[in-house]
């Protein structure tokens, strides 16, 4: 009986040894867990989330108003918890440089948004950007960003068409794929991308088509250059144009840019716009002329007065894609010519050659390069 009790004891202790031993392995283990799982987290992008407003930050009192809401109505981290799986994709925090419609976006705030985000890009605490932005001019604000950030790293500018408070909002979904794409190292060095709809389009292609439905940003002659799917982000092209750090653009001096009007050609038009846009200051007018860019006569007598009194004039088109060729009488009246870009981003890109020159031989060739 003695020895039993003491072989009991024995093995009793060696139980409670053991059963220690585990207990300090187990510790290990999940203390190895803990730090692996920081570790991982850590290891995770960067990614800041600057806000301007738009469709995506919308609300409305009723869940079926899609066309009658309030843009801007909540704040970039209202948004931000609305999406909680973007925990699982980076390091994320919001930013908000202001909260307006697209349609007031002014030459100002493109200022100090590009200003804020080559100062962000520049620091290693931060691998990415993605900018919230209301659709109606969300095209022009990419163009302009994609020609002045200094910066592989990878921008991605988001909105939605309907608010938050909708049904089949879009606005969240949008959001974690552009985060997923920002955070996507196979996305770096590709230009400004817009994102919406599961497509990535780059900023120099990109446009909007449609007042209303989701799918209404397309690139319609060059075509998207990925896309997310099944929760992948897949690339299929690239940017052909200047961009980035290649760009020639710097605006890190500049608290004002030139002024650039656009005048839309139509039937029994005159050219009163022309002189109202040169007496008002007008730096540039781009033309959204008929078909390949065309003027009225009307319109042309008044765009080349403009050129004899240093305003430049571009030639783009209403139709909506397709290349205004240069033609030798471009030559004769110096006008400079649009190549694809529509009448909007024909604006932002000789705002920007302005501070370089008000040449338009020079002016053109940024038009062949961008």
């Amino acid at each position: 009986m003695e020895l039993k009790k003491i072989v009991g004891i024995t093995v009793l202790s060696s139980v409670i040894l053991f059963s220690g031993s585990l207990s300090s392995v187990n510790a290990s283990v999940s203390t190895s867990k803990m730090t692996v799982k920081n570790s991982v987290k850590e290891e995770f992008p960067n990614i800041k989330i600057l806000a301007t407003g738009g469709t995506i930050t919308g609300s409305s009192e009723s869940s079926t108003d899609t066309t009658g809401y309030e843009s801007g109505a909540l704040d970039i981290e209202t948004v931000i918890k609305g999406v909680p799986q973007l925990k699982k994709l980076a390091n994320v925090n919001g930013e908000q440089i202001v909260n307006i419609g697209s349609q007031n976006m002014s030459n100002s705030i493109l200022l100090k948004l590009a200003k804020r985000i080559n100062t962000l890009l520049a620091s290693k605490d931060v691998d990415g950007i993605v900018v919230t932005h209301g659709s109606d001019t969300l095209e022009e604000t990419a163009y302009f960003l994609d020609l002045v950030v200094k910066s592989e790293k990878t921008v991605v500018v988001v909105g939605s068409m309907r608010p938050a408070t909708a049904i089949s909002a879009d606005g969240p979904l949008n959001l974690y794929n552009a985060v997923k794409v920002a955070s996507t190292k196979e996305a770096t060095n590709k230009g400004v991308l817009v994102t919406l709809n599961d497509r990535i389009g780059a900023a120099r292609y990109i446009t909007k088509t449609h007042t209303t439905a989701v799918d209404t940003f397309k690139s319609p002659e060059q075509g998207y250059v990925g896309e997310i799917a099944s929760d992948k982000v897949l690339f299929y092209n690239k940017p052909t144009r200047k961009h980035t750090t290649q760009s020639v653009f710097d605006v890190s001096k500049f608290d004002k840019l030139p002024q650039v009007d656009i005048i839309y050609g139509y039937q029994n038009d005159s050219r009163y716009f022309y002189d109202t846009a040169v007496e008002a200051g007008a730096k540039g007018i781009v033309v959204a002329g008929a078909g390949n860019g065309l003027l009225s006569d009307a319109a042309l007598a008044g765009a080349r007065d403009a050129v004899k009194k240093g305003v430049v004039i571009t030639r783009s088109s209403r139709v909506g894609s397709g290349v205004v060729t240069h033609e030798t009488s471009d030559d004769k009246d110096k006008f400079v010519t649009s190549d694809s870009l529509n009448p909007q981003k024909a604006r932002i890109l000789l705002m920007l050659a302005l501070t370089k020159t008000k040449d338009p031989k020079k002016i053109q060739e940024y038009f062949n390069e961008y």
